[in-house]
């Protein structure tokens, strides 16, 4: 799977804290983890759609880009043993808000019957000038 945890343990509360980080999605390209956990609550950092074996951005439009970005958060949930169904909330920028329709189209399909609470926002520029970045919260008991 290519997955690695790193834990640390917060000195003045005893909580576990994990850093999730795996292969299957793009290295950081910041002082920053792909995701910590924290008591089952998973912060997903940002991912634009970088091809996770070449550290590139993807060629295409917003449709190819939100897939790429949705592919790298679930190789970073399966790291963690999360899934789509635990995300409860999500934080989406885009480069122009005239892709949210077609951002939406992409994004929808990676929720069932409970999509997650979100908000959208237009970014003056995002790394590497991608086209969108979504950020994820997910939680499990």
């Amino acid at each position: 799977m290519g997955a690695v945890l790193f834990t640390a343990c917060e000195s003045e509360s005893n909580r576990l804290i994990k850093v999730i980080a795996t292969d299957q999605a793009p290295k950081a390209i910041g002082p920053y983890s792909q995701a910590i956990l924290v008591d089952g609550t998973l912060y997903l950092a940002g991912q634009i759609a970088l091809d996770p074996s070449s550290g590139k951005l993807v060629e295409g439009g917003i449709e190819v880009q939100t897939r790429r970005v949705m592919q790298n958060l679930n190789a970073v949930l399966d790291a963690a043993g999360y899934q789509f169904d635990d995300v409860v909330q999500t934080q989406v920028f885009l480069s122009n808000l005239n892709h949210y329709k077609a951002m939406n189209s992409v994004y929808a399909t990676y929720f069932n019957e409970r999509p997650p609470a979100r908000a959208v926002v237009e970014a003056a520029r995002i790394p590497r000038d991608a086209l969108v970045e979504i950020m994820m919260v997910a939680q499990r008991p």
